[in-house]
């Protein structure tokens, strides 16, 4: 797996691994994040929910806010039936009138969307997506709610696609390949690392300044794969 070289390749990558994450679990949680400063994550929902529907796959949008669902249905008439808001959702489920075999994206919910994204969920009976989601809440802290959401809610989400840019490097993630650190050189950007699930800050850290170290031979297994 390559560093995209740009944001639609990226997304062309994002829509790959959701792709084969789904098929692997048709039921499963899955998240997608793109943490690029100033990315406006609506024209990236409709692209997405654009290819997803020329692969002939049943998908809505679902947004945090009645504002934001208006934005994407302005934007994209075409698809605008296939978007709505958190609270149109929780009222058709309510009413037994949602489809629940649907892939449910959810669109950069945050904190205070925690509970009705959670409800929506336990409710819904096929594949779900959080895209750009922020759904732990930092002032929630360290106590046991927080620990609870933790080991409850936030646990059962498994990464699809990850691409974060770091100091000089990037971490970039597509299932069903591992975590792969990429660090800038005077070539560009070069694999320095591997890890089979997300790595902790301390973990790049090392990787970083040591590339030549930890997750050498990770990287070595991931690139035989790939020959």
């Amino acid at each position: 797996m390559n560093l995209p070289s740009d944001l639609f390749s990226a997304e062309t990558q994002l829509l790959s691994a959701l792709l084969a994450a789904i098929k692997a679990e048709p039921k499963g949680r899955w998240s997608a994040e793109l943490r690029f400063e100033g990315l406006r994550i609506l024209p990236v929902a409709l692209r997405l929910l654009a290819e997803i529907k020329n692969a002939s796959f049943a998908c809505s949008l679902v947004f945090p806010d009645a504002g934001a669902s208006a934005l994407a249905k302005r934007d994209a008439p075409n698809i605008a039936s296939s978007c709505s808001n958190l609270n149109d959702w929780l009222n058709l489920q309510e009413a037994n009138q949602s489809n629940s075999a649907d892939l449910l994206i959810f669109v950069a919910p945050l904190p205070p969307d925690y509970s009705a994204v959670e409800s929506i969920c336990q409710n819904h009976g096929g594949p779900l997506l959080l895209l750009n989601g922020r759904l732990e809440d930092a002032a929630v802290g360290i106590g046991s709610v927080a620990r609870a959401r933790r080991k409850g809610f936030l646990a059962t989400w498994q990464n699809a696609y990850s691409l974060q840019p770091l100091l000089e490097a990037a971490l970039l993630h597509a299932y069903p390949d591992q975590w792969l650190l990429f660090k800038q050189g005077d070539s560009g950007f070069v694999p320095v690392a591997a890890f089979d699930k997300k790595p902790a800050p301390e973990e790049l850290d090392e990787a970083l300044s040591n590339p030549l170290g930890q997750g050498l031979r990770a990287l070595d297994r991931f690139l035989n794969e790939l020959s």
